[in-house]
């Protein structure tokens, strides 16, 4: 239900609500929040709460320092691992400057940007998340190992498959906060797992995979477990990906083939915002991630995959982002990119119809590779005319300088 902020507000009141979290991300996607009392709430919806920017990576300095949060009514949600009695909410916020103007770093504000282009063009993006992760035991002290909770295999049952009832916890959590999981099973390493959604729209889908990001962590500790989103946490095993499906509403064959033509095209220069760490690119081309920049059918060794599915349910998979990216970040450069497909007519190239995975060098000789170390995806979104087109330089300069 989409609620209004009195009717958040009378909520609030009736349903024994004692603290709001007002949730955002930083630049690179991390989940922060502050709480307020129910009293304060009025304020926060009027003039938002003050934070302190400097404090926040990619936010600001000392001498600007003020930043405020507005939440927005639309997202509110019951925390349900928090006490019946007594409830938590949380609402995610637009971020504002002391003038009232949207503040240049919220990245949730620069995905709502991207989707209002699209609008203003005709055309409507949903997108669908698969995101994978690990579950490692933790030591005697509480901290984290790198020991998995089970050497099971893909698509394993219990009792080989031990994270079958965390999968469960975390699907039925996620259903109580009105997110739809479509899909969970076990993957291919040992104590690794994925948890997949239903489509929906783009703004939408990215506060789902925040949201789902920290139900795992949560659901994880309470197990006694610690759940890893990082690209290649086992050296000699398969990474863990932020598999991405995406279509265009109302979309023909035409209007889809140009939508990956665009993505194809700007893919290179987006990848520094959808592989962001260093451990990345340990990822990207070793068991299923891709390296090339290639698509086909069905194919899953491929960059991008047009899923066997008609209807509404066309789409295409981009299988090379990773859990570390920033969701509004990385969607809102999906949208531009599918859009510049659009309006321009960008051709795909020739389908791929090989396995990459066994392919020689004769196969591959003619394909180009996405960037292949953080060093050399830094410089390609740094030159790229694309990126500093819908980026604000400060951001770009914040990923690319760090």
């Amino acid at each position: 239900m989409k609620y209004t902020p009195q009717e958040v507000i009378q909520f609030i009141q009736e349903e024994d609500v004692k603290f709001i979290r007002l949730a955002f991300c930083d630049v690179q996607g991390r989940h922060k929040n502050i709480s307020i009392m129910p009293h304060e709430l009025e304020r926060a919806f009027e003039y938002g709460i003050a934070i302190d920017a400097s404090a926040i990576e990619g936010f600001g300095d000392e001498v600007h320092s003020d930043l405020f949060l507005r939440p927005d009514p639309t997202t509110i949600a019951v925390l349900p691992w928090r006490p019946e009695h007594g409830r938590v909410v949380r609402m995610f916020c637009t971020i504002i400057d002391q003038s009232g103007k949207i503040f240049i770093h919220d990245t949730r504000s620069i995905l709502k940007q991207a989707i209002a282009d699209a609008a203003a063009a005709g055309y409507t993006f949903s997108f669908g998340s698969e995101l994978e992760f690990y579950l490692f035991k933790l030591d005697d002290d509480g901290e984290p190992t790198h020991i998995p909770y089970d050497q099971a295999t893909y698509m394993d049952v219990s009792p080989d498959d031990k994270c079958e009832n965390v999968r469960r916890e975390i699907c039925l959590t996620l259903e109580r906060m009105g997110i739809q999981p479509e899909s969970s099973h076990h993957e291919q390493g040992p104590g690794q797992n994925e948890i997949d959604f239903r489509y929906s729209d783009a703004l939408t889908a990215a506060d789902n995979a925040v949201t789902f990001c920290t139900v795992v962590k949560t659901i994880a500790a309470s197990n006694g477990l610690y759940a890893d989103f990082s690209p290649k946490p086992i050296a000699d095993q398969p990474g863990s990906g932020f598999h991405i499906n995406m279509s265009v509403r109302g979309s023909n064959d035409d209007q889809m083939q140009h939508m990956i033509g665009g993505i194809l095209c700007h893919v290179a220069d987006m990848t520094r915002f959808l592989n962001p760490t260093v451990q990345s690119y340990n990822r990207l081309g070793v068991f299923k991630a891709p390296k090339y920049i290639s698509w086909s059918n069905n194919n899953r060794s491929m960059l991008i995959r047009i899923p066997a599915a008609s209807g509404e349910y066309r789409r295409m998979e981009l299988r090379s982002p990773d859990c570390t990216a920033n969701p509004y970040i990385a969607f809102a450069l999906l949208i531009w990119a599918g859009l510049d497909g659009l309006k321009n007519g960008i051709s795909l190239p020739e389908k791929a119809n090989v396995n990459l995975y066994t392919a020689g060098p004769k196969d591959v000789w003619d394909m180009e590779t996405l960037p292949l170390t953080l060093g050399a995806a830094s410089k390609q979104a740094e030159g790229s005319t694309f990126i500093r087109e819908h980026l604000p330089e400060s951001l770009i300069e914040h990923y690319c300088r760090h």
